[in-house]
């Protein structure tokens, strides 16, 4: 069945005995918008589908691959904190996967589980589609060094023209961490409130979860020093929508990328994978916004 146009469909009208299941995996995972915008994007098409999310405790992490084959479980995508550790529950890999070292969708296919990566599309398709980069600037900033993070570094790090990329984060060591491993000789580590790196940078993308509700007052960058108009600013954070760190960026008369973008854009990608079928971005969108 369709939704009807500008419709926001939850779930499928009708289950029966030849509906998958896909869902979503997290500790919690009760906030997640992703089954809302899956079950749009499903409804709308007329798949024989359903988007569950699964609350999933660290402990019980290992049973999950025994779980999806015994049920039958289609697809699943995969958040904090289980993105590195079910890397060794599946039976591959992906090569996105595998090279930024966490997973965060993964694909049944008869009792064979591949973990894939498709947050490092998201945030390219948002780059380029919301963003409007077709390639990025010399010089940019990351804020965080969590899973996030990780698969954004491995995203900017495919364009060439990008010559250096900053890692800022509270705990220096953990940014270290992820520059030796993944930063390919043009990364550097910094603490989290250094402005100086903002200041030369031509893109600045906020990693971290800090300006997410109920915290929606806090910013990564303090009180927005080292903002300037020469910048795109992208905060991966869509609750709000409008965080402080895009209001200041605002203020400093820079170019704002809401958190929305990735969202769907990785998001689409999975449904992609699991269904075969293109996604509908613009439904999923909407789905979203309501």
């Amino acid at each position: 069945m369709k939704a009807l146009a500008g419709a926001v469909a939850l779930a499928p009208s009708v289950i029966r005995g030849s509906t998958q299941i896909l869902g979503v995996i997290g500790d919690p995972v009760a906030h997640s918008a992703s089954p809302a915008m899956h079950n749009a994007a499903l409804a709308h098409l007329g798949l024989d589908y359903v988007y569950v999310p699964c609350h999933v405790l660290p402990e019980r992490i290992s049973q999950l691959g025994d779980a999806m084959r015994t049920l039958g479980i289609r697809g699943l995508n995969v958040t904090v904190p289980h993105k590195q550790g079910v890397m060794d529950v599946v039976d591959d890999l992906s090569e996105a996967a595998r090279q930024i070292g966490a997973v965060n969708t993964i694909i049944h296919d008869a009792g064979h589980l591949v973990g894939d990566n498709t947050d490092a599309y998201g945030i390219a398709a948002s780059l380029r589609e919301d963003g409007g980069l077709e390639s990025l600037p010399p010089k940019v900033v990351l804020l965080g060094a969590g899973g996030a993070a990780r698969a954004i570094l491995h995203a900017v790090l495919q364009d060439n023209g990008v010559e250096q990329v900053t890692v800022l984060n509270r705990t220096l060591d953990r940014a270290q961490d992820l520059v030796d491993e993944l930063g390919a000789g043009r990364a550097t580590a910094g603490e989290l409130g250094d402005s100086e790196p903002l200041a030369a940078a031509g893109l600045l993308i906020n990693c971290s979860s800090v300006g997410l509700a109920p915290n929606a007052d806090a910013s990564p960058v303090g009180d927005g020093t080292g903002l300037h108009d020469g910048l795109v600013v992208v905060d991966i954070v869509y609750k709000p929508l409008r965080t402080k760190l895009l209001q200041q960026a605002e203020a400093a008369g820079a170019r704002t990328v809401d958190g929305l973008g990735m969202l769907v854009h990785q998001a689409a990608r999975a449904f992609e994978l699991w269904t075969g079928q293109r996604a509908p971005v613009n439904v999923m969108r909407q789905a979203l916004l309501a």
